[in-house]
Order: structure tokens, then C-alpha cells, then sequence
């Protein structure tokens, strides 16, 4: 047999770790692990599906219509006169959305629009 240290023993060899500082390092990784499995998670879009789907998409309208028929036990007569309501509502809110760009858009340079609808798409996502 060889009277050679093995590895382990010569790593740790003449060296005393600070236990202060393996366990500052230690959390310093567990910190970047969880940093780095959170940006993963993000960058996938795991959190989109995660979140129901906006007020102003199709299936976001659709959604609170449904519930709002169950939870308020709606008649069908009330049921077709809430959505009526809803969907008039929704035209408005989408007039209303685009005559505010259209205004802001005005006062913009031609840089900045730019910049302005790269903001808009962003909050889209």
C-alpha cells in the first residue's frame, strides 16, 4: 500500500476552514442557486401560465363572465343582458386604451414612439 495521503487528505491538509466563513459561503450558494432557478423559471414563461389570463384578452373576458354567471346564479335572460353589458364595456375600455395612446403617441418624438410601443409589447408579456 501506497503512504501517500489520499486527496481528501491532502486538501485539507494544513488548512483550518473559519466555520463563519463555510457557512457564509455555503449560504452565498444557496442564494445563487435558488437566484439562478427563479431567472429559469421566468425566462421560460412558467409564471405566465401561472397567472390567469388578462381582462383583456378573449379568454380573460370569457373567464370572468362564467364567473361572475355562476357566483351570481344568473338567470339566462340576465345572462344575456350582462354580457351585452360586459361586451360594450370592453369596447370602451379598448376605445379608451387606444385614444390614450393615440394622444400620448402625439406628443412623442419619433425615438421615442419607438421606445413608447417597445414599453407597450413589454407590458403585454
Amino acid at each position: 500500500m501506497s503512504s501517500s495521503p489520499g486527496i481528501l487528505e491532502r486538501a485539507s491538509f494544513g488548512r483550518t476552514w473559519n466555520p463563519r466563513l463555510v457557512a457564509g459561503i455555503s449560504l452565498a450558494l444557496v442564494f445563487l442557486c435558488g437566484a439562478l432557478a427563479g431567472a429559469l423559471v421566468m425566462d421560460f414563461g412558467v409564471h405566465n401560465r401561472l397567472r390567469p389570463p388578462s381582462f383583456e384578452s378573449a379568454q380573460g373576458q370569457a373567464l370572468y363572465f362564467d364567473r361572475l354567471q355562476k357566483e351570481l346564479d344568473l338567470t339566462p335572460a340576465q345572462s344575456d343582458q350582462v354580457k351585452s353589458i360586459l361586451n360594450d364595456f370592453w369596447q370602451y375600455y379598448r376605445t379608451v386604451l387606444s385614444e390614450g395612446r393615440g394622444r400620448i403617441e402625439q406628443v412623442l418624438t419619433p425615438e421615442q414612439r419607438q421606445k413608447f410601443a417597445r414599453l407597450l409589447q413589454e407590458q403585454k408579456r
